[in-house]
């Protein structure tokens, strides 16, 4: 080895993983000058970051020595040789023990760890870690498309690196990812795997391919030949814990180069730590800077139907409003943006830089601008009907107070796909009954849903019931008293409890007193009707299903009303003619 004619670096990152390349980012933004990572593959993590951040890598590098000379440490690989005022070791293997929590299917379609993918194809990568963005941002970048299953994420215990490129393909609408489901069951159909989710909120989902990413096992001091000298320097330091006996860094972050850089280069005034909070606050036009990196449409229709009650349309900058009548989006601001209410909020300081994300059913704008049918394929703009949530002693809402300050103009996030099987595949005799109950917004998808009716000639009856607490309440009754003028067959049944003069009567009573027999002539059948349900869980009641037997709620639900005239709950695998949204 000629040491005179090694390579001089502040720090050498052996291996280019996600959270390597954070450090060595990192390290460079605290100002040390050289820094190389030395990655065994023909690629890093993610390579998009390489170019934008100047990384200087050396690809099929493997690292086999690090000791000590002088006041350098020297790093052997099976190329080079560098001389290093410190090293990072962030390179890991795939833990061979580890496996699934459920039982797979025998398939060389579902793999675990990195395969040959190919391009264009639907692929499922389950995973929380580093490596499943990894994988999944590999997938992606290959021409597949990807969804990614990550119930239970943390993505504070990502790499900045991870977590940064994870947003911008989520953003992008490139990768879609489930952040509250993961596959309870895989099976096989007609050869490829089929993921069930196991709850209504993810449908059962078929793929090309399912790959699972295994947690990654860093690498100790003998895989890379460190030295006990050269350990014993502290300038060697360890991606994850190791061991607690030496110096090791625990959490693959952007804090790592800056601990390094603090700690062996003195001469750098690299200042103190500044949390999140602090490093967005500390410069004018952060929350813009959190605006367009988070936000991905804009509102296009703001319209209070009263103070606390609002139609509100957003248009997707890539232009993609495809959905089914009764399916559901999310849409999210900021923890960052202002609150009408003034409400402490306990979530602000610690999620400051967060999005907050709900989800809401689309509704529909139900008249076009000339007066036809809204054709919501025609349309460049999803329509939500929203109602602002007041803060209790139990419950500070997070995103209808903030929202209540937006205007047509400002910018918002829409989530990268509608979802939902609350919709009108069962509807398929004309002639059938088809009967709509809601409470408040809890109409929104059934506007569509009517409107899909009418634009596809269905004969039968078809009537919308909601219940409000006051005429004001009724955000749509013009269009729905339209409805009815125009076609025969359409009822509307808008009922307040709260307005003067009015008796009060629920949407049970309708079952319970035979009304709709006695003021429109309609005998609810369960061989000829459909029962749509969207709003107040005590409405709806949901029943539990316990030793095969239904458990209904108290007070007396729609569903166990309909039940006991011989309706059926519609499930996935079992149709009837049930049918209610749950939010989750």
């Amino acid at each position: 080895m000629d040491l005179e004619s090694a390579n001089l670096y502040d720090l050498v990152v052996i291996g280019g993983s996600a959270g390597g390349l954070s450090t060595a980012i990192s390290s460079l933004r605290s100002g040390l000058e050289r820094v190389r990572v030395i990655e065994s593959s023909s690629h890093v993590a993610l390579p998009d970051l390489i170019g934008p951040n100047r990384l200087d890598v050396g690809f099929g590098e493997t690292a086999s020595s690090v000791d000590v000379l002088g006041e350098h440490l020297v790093v052997d690989s099976d190329r080079l040789s560098y001389r290093t005022r410190a090293v990072l070791v962030a390179d890991r293997h795939d833990d061979a023990t580890w496996k699934p929590a459920i039982d797979l299917p025998a398939s060389d379609r579902i793999h675990i760890g990195e395969f040959d993918a190919g391009t264009d194809h639907d692929v499922l990568v389950v995973g929380l870690s580093d490596h499943a963005v990894e994988l999944t941002a590999q997938l992606s970048g290959l021409g597949n498309r990807v969804v990614l299953a990550a119930s239970g994420m943390d993505p504070t215990q990502l790499s900045p690196a991870a977590d940064s490129r994870l947003r911008q393909l989520e953003h992008e609408r490139h990768v879609t990812v489930l952040y509250r489901s993961t596959p309870v069951e895989i099976n096989l159909v007609d050869g490829f795997p089929m993921a069930d989710f196991g709850d209504r909120r993810t449908p059962d989902l078929q793929f090309d391919h399912i790959v699972f990413a295994p947690p990654r096992v860093m690498f100790g001091p003998s895989d890379v030949g460190v030295t006990d000298a050269a350990l014993e320097s502290g300038k060697v330091w360890f991606l994850g814990d190791p061991s607690a006996s030496r110096p090791a860094t625990t959490a693959p972050g952007w804090q790592v180069g800056f601990k390094i850089a603090e700690s062996v280069f003195p001469e750098l005034d690299v200042g103190p730590l500044r949390s999140g909070l602090a490093r967005r606050s500390r410069h004018h036009g952060a929350i813009e800077e959190l605006r367009t990196e988070h936000y991905n449409a804009t509102i296009t229709h703001f319209e209070p139907t009263h103070s606390d009650l609002w139609v509100l349309r957003v248009r997707p900058d890539n232009g993609d409003t495809s959905y089914v009548a009764g399916q559901y989006a999310s849409l999210g601001l900021g923890y960052w943006e202002e609150r009408i209410d003034d409400a402490e909020d306990p979530e602000a300081d610690l999620r400051w830089d967060k999005l907050i994300r709900r989800s809401y059913s689309i509704s529909s704008r139900i008249f076009d601008e000339y007066g036809y049918l809204t054709d919501d394929n025609r349309l460049d703009e999803l329509e939500f009907y929203i109602v602002l949530v007041p803060p209790t002693p139990d419950n500070v809402p997070a995103l209808t107070p903030r929202l209540a300050l937006k205007r047509v103009g400002d910018r918002i996030y829409l989530g990268p796909k509608v979802a939902g099987r609350y919709t009108l595949r069962s509807v398929t005799d004309p002639h059938a009954e088809i009967v709509f109950f809601s409470t408040g917004t809890g109409e929104a998808p059934h506007n569509g849903m009517v409107v899909e009716l009418l634009r596809k000639g269905h004969i039968g009856p078809i009537v919308s019931a909601v219940t409000v607490r006051n005429n004001t309440d009724l955000g749509y009754a013009e269009q729905h008293r339209e409805l009815e003028r125009r076609y025969p067959n359409y009822h509307y049944l808008p009922m307040p409890t709260r307005e003067p003069g009015i008796p009060k009567r629920y949407l049970q009573d309708l079952i319970r007193d035979d009304d709709f027999a006695t003021e429109l002539g309609i005998d609810l059948s369960p061989t000829t009707s459909h029962v749509y349900l969207c709003g107040n869980p005590a409405m709806i009641g949901v029943p539990e299903e316990v030793d095969g037997e239904l458990r209904f709620p108290e007070p007396t639900g729609v569903v166990e009303l309909l039940t006991d005239r011989g309706f059926t709950i519609d499930r996935r695998n079992n149709p009837g003619n049930i049918h209610y949204e749950e939010y989750w």
